[in-house]
């Protein structure tokens, strides 16, 4: 059965105008469609119009022309209903240091007009493991409680759609870990889930579809496997009991990258050739392998080929 769209942008078109010089497109004739209780990943470099889409959601920044659709309704419409759809974590952390995790959320709820029968602070304060800390002072909370506090937050109307802006920056390996746990939580639950990252190896572990953006073009929508699929080229690594004459492996697929003592680095495309016709070239010399090493294509070689000027 066809997931429903939960988020759909069509024909969008963000341009600042500045009076001293040209104007900037900062999001070109984006057509986005996110699926309810997927992981979406949208990535780009600085300036790519990540923030831009974010903020137009938010109702930060106005757009220039286009549609924006969430869970059924228009954002030219139904501007509060969008936002009540949508729960944003920003990249920054703007707590009030003088209030409790647990009356933030209430002050968060009460802003939303969710009713006090209907509040789920102590549920939300559980899923993010504060709930020892619900009555400390945010000043004395760390920083990865400071981050789940920012998630907690943005979840107190309990909205289908959470979105996160750059949720690990300058974050520890362990707070990100219980960051993703959290989110991965979150996301078994139903909820869908849009992440911006400049962490690839992140994306690559954690988004079931990716979009990627370049000065404002939507340059790739794809699942992550389809994405990764498409690097053509491969590396392999071979260690050998002898060294093997390059001419006799010369093929228009291989590059030879590297050659030192009896181990040899080369690349291929493996839509050309096998990894087996490479061993039985080197075979044929008489030569044993004693070890060999793949290196699988990663986000960062789709991300660099499709953002490269």
């Amino acid at each position: 059965m066809d997931k429903k769209n939960v988020l759909s942008a069509k024909n969008l078109h963000k341009i600042y105008r500045k009076k001293t010089t040209n104007s900037v497109h900062a999001i070109n004739n984006l057509n986005l469609d996110v699926q309810e209780g997927e992981i979406f990943g949208l990535l780009g470099p600085n300036g790519a119009g990540k923030t831009t889409f974010i903020n137009i959601l938010a109702g930060i920044v106005i757009k220039t022309s286009g549609n924006i659709n969430v869970w059924g309704f228009d954002l030219d419409k139904n501007p509060r209903q969008v936002r009540a759809s949508i729960g944003i974590v920003p990249q920054e952390v703007n707590l009030d240091p003088f209030f409790s995790p647990k009356k933030l959320l209430e002050l968060q709820a009460g802003l939303y007009g969710v009713k006090k029968k209907d509040r789920i602070t102590d549920i939300v304060l559980k899923l993010v493991s504060l709930e020892k800390q619900a009555n400390s002072y945010a000043r004395s909370l760390s920083g990865g409680m400071k981050r789940r506090l920012l998630i907690a937050k943005a979840l107190v109307h309990q909205p289908p759609i959470i979105i996160l802006d750059e949720p690990t920056a300058g974050v520890d390996v362990e707070l990100r870990n219980n960051l993703f746990e959290n989110l991965k939580s979150l996301n078994e639950q139903g909820v869908t889930i849009i992440l911006t990252t400049h962490n690839l190896s992140e994306a690559e572990s954690m988004c079931h579809r990716i979009g990627i953006l370049n000065k404002g073009n939507l340059v790739a929508l794809d699942t992550t496997k389809n994405l990764l699929d498409k690097i053509k080229t491969k590396k392999v690594i071979f260690k050998l009991n002898k060294t093997v004459k390059l001419n006799n492996i010369a093929n228009s697929s291989l590059n030879i990258i590297s050659k030192k003592d009896n181990e040899i680095e080369i690349s291929y495309e493996k839509n050309k050739i096998s990894i087996q016709e490479i061993i039985n070239l080197i075979q044929k010399q008489d030569t044993k392998i004693i070890d060999i090493s793949t290196d699988d294509a990663d986000l960062e070689d789709v991300f660099i080929r499709l953002t490269k000027d």
